[in-house]
């Protein structure tokens, strides 16, 4: 075990890897960071800020030798940056994981050569493939750039061939993949945390719900039958074992045909419908994540009671800070804030999360709270 008093390595500096470096130093270890924002929401709660890139030779020889263990907070950071440390100390999650959940062609190829169930889909690397893979899948569909997109960024929806040559070029020529438009009944996540001896703790499902492609709320938990929700759980620990995963991820899903399941994607780190983790579980998702980065026994997951969280995103300061007053007055919501410094539309700068042991009547107080911010 690596025990507190141990420094720890966070690369990205983002909200998640923020509200990481809040939990591993509470439990008592020094963080460093490198993330190459001068003004990193992590980096500025952490020990020390390394404000570099990437693949900067010189700061990745300081984390490798000063740091007990490195993980991450979103999954485009270079491979070859975990395998480079690696060499020096433990890197959570490895290389090989991250490298297939940061690009859709391989994630998708390796869960269908897997046996889980995904959106039918096409690969495109040239506008000449273009007809033909509209043809194998139809329309109406999506085309996803296979790197670099999140929060709906890299995608269109296209209903014609004309329509997905235009979408194509727009992505510059990047390798896509074009997905079935499917019918949704709802869409699910599952966040686990998996140790270095195959020990995964599951948390409760989350029932999501988007706005232009962002998570708008998590409901939690979700309003499902239980073996609908006992599925989903089996499903991300199936996944989490045959990576070999050692640390905290997350599977989306969507729900479609009365009640199946399908793989929409999944995320090497924390993940934003886990947040009310912090507020409604014995063991948030940051808490894991320090546990199995240190092979620390890995936490209860129980929900102690049900919880709504909501995105904060930029659009809600215009020329001022929203009415905090509105929220704060009421006991049972709960704010986190990011620590950004400028707020801009679909930029995410904070969330909420009210709790209450009827599950309605959570989501009742989140909706009347997001709408008098």
């Amino acid at each position: 075990m690596i025990l507190p008093g141990a420094t720890l390595g966070m690369l990205g500096g983002g909200q998640l890897g923020r509200m990481f470096v809040s939990a591993a130093r509470t439990l008592g270890y020094r963080v460093m960071v490198l993330d190459p924002d001068p003004l990193s929401p992590a980096g500025e709660i952490a020990d020390v800020h390394l404000r570099a890139d990437y693949l900067d030779a010189v700061s990745l020889l300081r984390m490798g030798r000063e740091c007990a263990a490195i993980t991450t907070e979103f999954e485009n950071v270079p491979a070859q940056t975990l395998r480079t440390l690696a060499l020096h100390c433990p890197v959570k999650p490895g290389a090989e994981a991250v490298e297939i959940a940061q690009n859709r062609v391989a994630e998708k190829t390796w869960l269908r050569e897997h046996g889980f169930a995904t959106a039918p889909f096409a690969v495109i690397a040239s506008a000449d493939e273009v007809t033909s893979a509209c043809a194998q899948i139809g329309f109406p569909a999506v085309l996803k750039v296979s790197r670099f997109g999140y929060d709906g960024k890299g995608q269109a929806r296209v209903a014609s061939v004309a329509e997905a040559q235009a979408a194509f070029a727009g992505m510059g020529g990047e390798v896509c993949v074009l997905e079935q438009m499917l019918t949704l009944e709802c869409e699910l996540s599952v966040v686990l945390g998996r140790n270095a001896i195959g020990e995964c703790a599951l948390y409760p499902v989350a029932e999501n719900l988007h706005e232009a492609g962002i998570l708008d709320f998590s409901i939690v938990p979700a309003r499902v039958p239980s073996a609908l929700a006992q599925q989903a759980q089996t499903v991300a620990q199936a996944i989490a074992q045959q990576l070999a995963y050692c640390g905290v991820m997350a599977v989306e899903f969507f729900v479609v045909n009365n009640g199946q399941l399908v793989v929409n994607e999944m995320a090497p780190r924390p993940h934003n419908s886990g947040h009310y983790t912090l507020d409604a579980c014995l063991t948030s998702q940051f808490e894991m994540q320090v546990r199995t980065l240190c092979n620390l026994p890995i936490g209860a997951t129980r929900q102690h009671t049900p919880a709504v969280m909501v995105n904060l995103l930029g659009e809600l300061w215009g020329d001022s800070q929203p009415n905090w007053a509105a929220l704060l007055q009421h006991p049972q919501a709960k704010l986190h804030l990011y620590g950004k410094q400028s707020a801009r539309p679909g930029r995410k700068m904070g969330h909420f999360t009210c709790v209450d042991a009827q599950l309605e009547r959570a989501l009742a107080l989140a909706q009347t709270i997001r709408a008098q911010l």
